[in-house]
């Protein structure tokens, strides 16, 4: 039986060879959906010691639950079998393949350990990973306000009339009786028309 309500999963097994393996496969499911695939291969080794122990010590049968706790930043397993006696760890020996495995536990765990009720209903083994916080992307800096460049204020205009250039001149007929010093633009050009007598303008010589 499988209970997931909320960040809390609990199975209900025998601790046979083949229900191991199934076991392994339903912890690395859930981590995977809780987003922790960087736990799984840790809880996944550590779940398979504690499950093969209770397959070869545990009495007087093999029935066990696992339950994965979420907790903010830490993820417990604990594995419960009815067999009230306690673990030991002890050096394993080189030679053989057997008594390694709550080493194994505590070399891929943040933490473990174990206790029994004192009701002698059975034992608790129980392991931690650190769960990974998500990396801070730093805001980015608030660009600076933009200086606003000076414009120009346009000068007022002129009380009086703004006088042609030389160019936008038009001479009229000298007056009758105009001479000799009548004056003249300094800045005439050669291409300036210079009007005559009968009021008709020509170009000028050069």
């Amino acid at each position: 039986m499988i209970s997931r309500p909320g960040r809390h999963c609990t199975v209900e097994l025998q601790a046979l060879p083949a229900r191991i393996g199934q076991v392994r496969r339903i912890v690395s499911a859930q981590l995977r959906y809780w987003h922790l695939d960087v736990l799984i291969d840790p809880a996944a080794l550590a779940v398979t010691e504690l499950l093969t122990n209770v397959h070869r010590h545990a009495e007087p049968d093999k029935h066990c639950t696992v339950e994965i706790t979420l907790m903010l930043d830490r993820l417990t397993v604990s594995v419960r079998d009815r067999d009230p006696r306690l673990p030991r760890m002890t050096e394993p020996d080189p030679a053989s393949t057997h008594g390694r495995g709550l080493g194994m536990v505590a070399a891929v765990t943040e933490s473990w350990g174990m206790h029994a009720p004192e009701d002698g209903s059975g034992k608790v083994v129980w392991f931690t990973l650190p769960v990974p916080q998500p990396a801070v992307t730093p805001a980015p800096p608030e660009p600076a306000h933009p200086v606003e460049a000076a414009v120009p204020t346009e000068a007022p205009a002129p009380a009086g009339p703004v006088p042609a250039s030389p160019e936008e001149l038009t001479w009229l007929p000298d007056p009758i009786g105009a001479g000799a010093g009548s004056p003249e633009p300094a800045s005439a050009s050669a291409s300036a028309t210079v009007p005559d007598r009968s009021g008709t303008c020509e170009p000028s010589p050069a």
